[in-house]
């Protein structure tokens, strides 16, 4: 079991490094809806996005779906992130247990802007018009254990980006595994996220007047078209981490975690991180993201949270602070009700 044990921590150390010599080409912007990328919870944000093998809250709709059959109890989440570029992300969450049938969830993820007005080389001032431009996730999660020691988990959504006049949709997919060893209770967490068919941007702004043979005179120069335009991958990522208590013992528990991630659109990279919690009821996060990614922005992480018992439920309030270098800092915050 241990020799076992650390073949899967080399593994997951080497990936960003053997991503390193392979390639020096990153691929960074040759994929669709990015919004896909942005990271779910203040909790998992706050270890550093260490978190697809911690997988044990709400958000691990987003992370690893097989986690979901390893929560208590049900479990709704609300987050609100005041992202980059005065936008606003926002996740939305709902975890019901079937008992012996396994786990459903549903979430909603969205990325919108106001409206800014529409400029043109002749009308710099603006044409009198406005736009705006928001991006969409929808989805549903089913987990359960295949036995008492391994999960899997499935989630599926339906995907919708638009830009003024504009508009992009696909279906993908998630999958995910969660393996709980021996050796003191080890997690070990595996999930593919975003796989699913290209986008492609389309509405009446591709639309044209075509002149098929300019050169000919009498012909009709007015021939209405569309113009076609490409079509992108999504950005498809491929998780595998570890996570175990290094300390459990009333009223303390040290959780630490690592994740080696492999993009289709950047380098690889490893995110560290770990969580202090104090009578189940204060936590402190502290982590390290996107090491070994090239010409990051990202890097240090922290984070807090409280659980507060009421009469039927646990109400739950985390944050998580990210280090986001020449661009800001971003600040992030959720409130998850237990039922």
């Amino acid at each position: 079991m241990r020799k076992f044990l650390l073949s899967i921590i080399s593994m997951i150390i080497s990936i960003p490094l053997y991503g390193q010599f392979v390639t020096n080409v990153s691929k960074v912007g040759t994929t669709s809806a990015q919004f896909l990328k942005i990271e779910v919870g203040p909790r998992a944000i706050g270890m550093g996005g260490a978190f697809v093998a911690v997988a044990n809250d709400a958000s691990t709709i987003y992370w690893n779906s097989a986690g979901l059959v390893r929560l208590k109890k049900n479990e709704v989440i609300l987050t609100h992130t005041d992202w980059l570029a005065d936008t606003n992300f926002d996740f939305a969450g709902i975890v019901f247990h079937l008992g012996r049938f396994g786990t459903l969830a549903t979430s909603i993820t969205t990325l919108n802007m106001a409206e800014m007005e529409v400029r043109t080389v002749f009308y710099p001032e603006g044409t009198g018009e406005k736009f705006d431009c928001g991006d969409l996730a929808a989805g549903i999660s089913y987990a359960r254990n295949l036995t008492d020691r391994f999960s899997i988990g499935f989630n599926a959504k339906y995907i919708r980006q638009t830009i003024w006049h504009m508009a992009a949709s696909s279906i993908a997919f998630d999958i995910g595994t969660l393996f709980t060893t021996q050796f003191n209770q080890m997690k070990i967490g595996m999930s593919i996220s975003n796989f699913g068919n290209k986008m492609r941007y389309e509405g009446k702004d591709t639309r044209i007047f075509y002149d098929f043979d300019p050169q000919k005179f009498g012909d009709n120069d007015r021939l209405p078209a569309y113009l076609q335009t490409d079509k992108w991958a999504l950005p498809l990522m491929f998780r595998v981490g570890v996570a175990v208590d290094v300390l459990k013992s009333l009223p303390h528990r040290l959780t630490v975690a690592v994740d080696a991630n492999h993009p289709n659109d950047n380098t690889e990279n490893i995110n560290l991180g770990g969580e202090y919690v104090f009578k189940d009821w204060v936590s402190l996060r502290l982590g390290y993201k996107s090491l070994f990614t090239r010409d990051s922005e990202e890097g240090l992480t922290a984070g807090a949270g409280l659980e507060y018992p009421l009469r039927y439920a646990t109400l739950k309030i985390d944050y998580a602070y990210a280090d986001f270098g020449r661009l800001t800092s971003v600040h992030r915050f959720a409130i998850s009700i237990e039922f």
